[in-house]
């Protein structure tokens, strides 16, 4: 029959039940070790969060309202109990484990086979009613701590306290194996299911870099001060403009070019005018890239850029309005092998070595050998350059440092400055005012704390077009948890940058903080809730401003 679900659940309700790595560590390499291999790939798939492989680009597509209309049929409950618990929890799955009491009508017990085959299934299917009905088959078949995890891995948001790195440590753990050697096989193969049996069978070392699987983006830390930069790392170091655009993976093997947005979502579609130049470039590669426009050898504003990341179908007319250009800054693959491990100066070598063409390039680089006022004071030329050919700031890289894919590290750093800005996810909104009345305009908003726990910092009203707030009214409408008459709580699921004049103590939010004249800035459909800031950034502002501990 095979492994049971309950005995995967109850493991990850272990998991979530400690706050120490190094149990959650034991109770994982204890479940996965006897596991037969099927059963190995498809529990360690489902740690790792999702129903598929990184590599597989299938998706079940299953809404909101189709989780929440298939907890309440199992449930039995009341709109109004789902939205108390909601409310409680601030977690479907939650909601799902605390409703769900009695026992499964089904005499049948859930298996990880049941459930592979489930999703294989539901991403199969099209259409909304076909969908929801197989998730109500599968909702019925399972318990109240089966279905918590059942609509946390359906809806994408496992939130148990386990990050990726230490799913790998568990399965080093469970086979006796190098740490390190279960993390590349990992990254460069794209399935950590597939990385735990290569474990169990001692073949970590002859994973290869798997194409048209989107690794994790390396990620920049902000900087306040110019001065800062100097106490990450020492020179020499590398400086390019910070583009305002999207950011992008771009795959190559074949004739085949895709491109992944930093969701590691495919957009080749999207931008149809890169893949040919891309495809023209011989042999593989994997670049990491930004993509935006160029008007009058000026960068096209975000904000008016960010109308073609929402059209599936582009039209002749707005590739002329909005050319899209692929800025190449980094390579983790050439012609089979994986780069990601030799330093950036090394990368930047090989990358500037392809021939691009027409709309793809890659950015000036410059090297900095310097160090105190000197070098503080290059930065701010470069950085007065840099916002005067209109892009963000400054990136200053490292250039010994590899390549960490989704890893935030000191050995790339972003400057702002200019721009005081947070990238926040809405947790509320609330029906405007006089010219805004009848829409959903006042945005209640977060950064994520130690645990991952979202913490609300601010509210702001101003900022978007008109046409920006009716979109968006459609969307929370649609993706409200709980409905208190003028505020609705709603899916933390939008996130947006909100810029302000400073951040102060205050006993208004549960953060212990509120952003001062905060005004929301744009949009952020191109950034993933588990990259907005954090509480530990905001206090670091508040501290240096003389405000918060």
């Amino acid at each position: 029959m095979g492994s049971l679900f309950a005995e995967w659940a109850a493991a990850a309700d272990a998991v979530r039940a400690t706050s120490k790595k190094l149990e959650k560590m034991r109770v994982l390499a204890g479940y996965l070790g006897p596991l037969a291999d099927d059963d190995l790939a498809v529990a360690a798939r489902l740690f790792a969060g999702g129903p598929f492989p990184r590599a597989d680009q299938r998706v079940l597509a299953v809404g909101w309202s189709a989780l929440v209309d298939a907890t309440r049929e199992r449930s039995r409950a009341a709109a109004d109990a789902i939205g108390a618990a909601y409310q409680r929890h601030a977690d479907l799955g939650d909601v799902a484990a605390e409703l769900i009491v009695d026992a499964s009508p089904d005499p049948r017990p859930l298996t990880l086979r049941d459930l592979a085959d489930a999703f294989d299934e539901i991403a199969a299917t099209r259409g909304t009613s076909a969908k929801r009905a197989l998730v109500r088959a599968l909702l019925a078949r399972a318990s109240g701590s089966e279905a918590r995890y059942l609509v946390k891995i359906v809806g994408g948001d496992m939130r148990i306290g386990l990050r990726e790195a230490l799913l790998e440590d568990a399965i080093a753990r469970a086979f006796g194996r190098d740490r390190e050697a279960v993390a590349r096989a990992n990254m460069l193969g794209g399935d950590v299911g597939e990385t735990a049996v290569r474990a169990k069978h001692d073949t970590l070392a002859a994973a290869a870099f798997a194409h048209f699987a989107p690794v994790g983006m390396m990620l920049a830390t902000p900087v306040l001060e110019l001065a800062e930069v100097a106490k990450r790392f020492p020179p020499p170091y590398y400086v390019e403009d910070k583009f305002d655009g999207v950011r992008a993976q771009a795959h190559k093997s074949g004739d085949r070019v895709e491109l992944y947005s930093r969701t590691l979502d495919r957009v080749t579609d999207r931008f149809p005018e890169l893949v040919a130049p891309l495809r023209d470039v011989p042999g593989s590669f994997v670049l990491d890239a930004e993509i935006l426009s160029f008007r009058d050898g000026r960068a096209v504003p975000f904000t008016e850029f960010q109308t073609r990341l929402g059209r599936k179908a582009v039209t002749d007319e707005l590739r002329a309005e909005l050319p899209a250009t692929l800025m190449a800054f980094d390579i983790l693959e050439r012609d089979g092998e994986a780069l990601l491990e030799r330093p950036l100066a090394e990368r930047s070598r090989i990358l500037r070595a392809l021939p691009l063409a027409g709309p793809v390039r890659t950015p000036d680089l410059r090297v900095l050998d310097l160090a105190g006022d000197e070098l503080v004071a290059s930065l701010e030329r470069e950085f007065g350059a840099s916002r005067a050919r209109g892009n963000e700031g400054l990136m200053v890289k490292d250039p010994r440092s590899p390549y960490r894919p989704g890893r935030r590290g000191m050995e790339w750093l972003k400057v702002k400055r200019a721009l005081r800005t947070l990238d926040v996810v809405v947790t509320a909104v609330e029906w405007g005012h006089g010219k805004r009345r009848g829409v959903l305009s006042d945005y209640t908003f977060a950064v994520r704390g130690e645990r991952g726990e979202l913490r609300n910092i601010g509210k702001a009203y101003s900022g978007l077009t008109d046409r920006e707030i009716a979109e968006m009214t459609e969307h929370f409408l649609a993706h409200t948890v709980a409905d208190r008459g003028r505020v609705r709580a709603v899916e933390p699921d939008t996130v947006i940058e909100v810029a302000f004049d400073q951040i102060q103590p205050s006993e208004r939010h549960d953060s212990g903080l509120a952003m001062r004249f905060p005004r929301i800035v744009r949009l952020r459909p191109d950034k993933p809730v588990a990259e907005i800031d954090t509480l530990a950034t905001a206090r670091a502002i508040a501290a240096r401003e003389g405000g918060a501990t």
